[in-house]
């Protein structure tokens, strides 16, 4: 018996993987019968609170949306998140509640953990990225464009350069992992991980087996039944128009090999590359029963990120309509495409090589549809329906009360061996993916 479900996260809108899953997670706890509150650091949702949960709200803005030198403070320790967070506990907390944080990085900072230590014997973390150990949160060294093999907070990592923003941004985000390490000395909750391949980047800190455990996001494919690639002209593009996500070395490939990008979605580059590449389409944010439709017209998806993608949405959402993706090889969810053998993966940088991929696609309708059908039948492994996703979480969670964070880990595994987990036939893959659909989101 669960006695309330405390859903942690600096949003009360969907902006972003771990929003969406927050935020989704909430929703489905409460239209399932349970106590849900939502402790946020950004105002309050009068949506969400017409599901029946219970919406703490600090009323704060992102970092970069408020006053810079009041940021730089209150993202090392917001101690009116800590206030918030610790009046909340004392006054609500029974042994039968956990806490589930997926967001902490914009508004509630690591003050949080601080603030959480009273039940830290039933907290657990949700890992969509690596802020959990990392500075930077991305495991990568954004100034040599390339994954970072330095173990988080040595000394090869805080005199690195790596961070998006410049030097100065590193050092303030040392200082703030700093903080949040110190508060996490001597109690690391539980990570649920977003995909195997995450697993190696944590043990540099030290975690182990049984402080981490995978559990696949859910995915809600763009159509049900396989799309017919094979016959079709178009590429594909969902996400943020924005320069991470590798967007503008899309457009520069397709052009390159003749062949017309369709990207869905907004972001700060989306006049500067409508403007440059008018032969492509724009054709901005749309819901997922919009996207299918343009899914339905693509011979392949792309996922050209120029960082470490823990999973990627659109990329399963694609395959399960049996469409094939051409992967950046940095994304963690490369090798089981590759062993799907249900789509490419690419250096996206290398805009030759990116190019001579699309055009290998396009030019062979025999290997696209072979592709196609191995996306559709394949790829089963690397996600979960949203049925079976909030199944597995509250097993987990329901473990965890009952036995610990070994229980938690246990019940959490269990989505392996269940016999409706390969509805869509799973290729046996190392490290299961993650991703999820928000109904409430309305589109990308």
């Amino acid at each position: 018996m669960i006695d309330r479900i405390v859903v942690i996260n600096d949003l009360a809108e969907p902006k972003g993987g771990a929003s969406q899953l927050a935020l989704e997670s909430a929703v489905e706890f409460a239209r399932r019968g349970h106590a849900v509150t939502l402790l946020c650091g950004s105002g309050g949702s009068e949506g969400l609170e017409a599901t029946g949960i219970e919406v703490v709200a600090l009323g704060q803005g992102r970092l970069l949306d408020t006053n810079p030198a009041r940021s730089l403070l209150r993202g090392l320790y917001n101690r009116q998140a800590a206030v918030m967070v610790a009046r909340w506990v004392s006054e609500h907390d029974t042994p039968r509640t956990v806490y589930h944080v997926h967001g902490w990085s914009q508004i509630l900072s690591p003050s949080l953990f601080g603030a959480l230590l009273p039940v830290r014997g039933r907290l657990l973390v949700h890992a969509h990225d690596f802020f959990f150990t990392c500075p930077n949160g991305a495991m990568f060294d954004f100034g040599k464009s390339a994954p970072c093999p330095a173990k988080p907070m040595s000394l090869q990592c805080v005199t690195t350069a790596c961070d998006r923003r410049g030097r100065t941004s590193k050092v303030w985000r040392v200082a703030r992992q700093a903080i949040q390490d110190r508060l996490l000395a001597d109690y690391r909750p539980p990570l649920l991980l977003i995909h195997g391949g995450m697993a190696g980047y944590f043990a540099r800190s030290g975690l182990t087996q049984a402080d981490m455990v995978v559990l696949p996001n859910p995915v809600v494919p763009f159509t049900g039944e396989r799309i017919l690639a094979e016959r079709n002209r178009d590429v594909l593009f969902v996400g943020r128009i924005e320069a991470t996500k590798g967007i503008d070395l899309a457009a520069e490939a397709c052009r390159r090999a003749g062949v017309r990008l369709v990207a869905v979605g907004t972001g700060d580059l989306l006049e500067d590359l409508r403007a440059r590449y008018p032969e492509m389409a724009w054709v901005g944010r749309r819901s997922h029963d919009q996207i299918a439709q343009f899914a339905r017209q693509a011979r392949v998806a792309v996922m050209p990120s120029r960082h470490i993608e823990p999973f990627g949405l659109a990329a399963v959402e694609a395959l399960w309509s049996g469409l094939p993706v051409i992967s950046s090889a940095d994304a963690l969810i490369a090798p089981d495409i590759e062993a799907a053998e249900a789509g490419l993966c690419v250096d996206p940088r290398n805009l030759g090589a990116f190019a001579v991929a699309l055009a290998s696609i396009f030019a062979d309708d025999r290997r696209t549809r072979v592709m196609s059908e191995n996306a559709k039948r394949r790829t089963g492994g690397l996600a979960l329906f949203p049925d079976q996703w909030i199944d597995a979480l509250l097993e987990a969670y329901a473990g965890y009360l009952d036995w610990g964070r070994a229980g938690l880990i246990a019940a959490a595994r269990t989505w392996r061996s269940r016999p409706d987990a390969d509805r869509i036939a799973p290729l046996p893959v190392a490290g299961p993916a993650a991703s999820v659909d928000l109904k409430i989101l309305g589109g990308v």
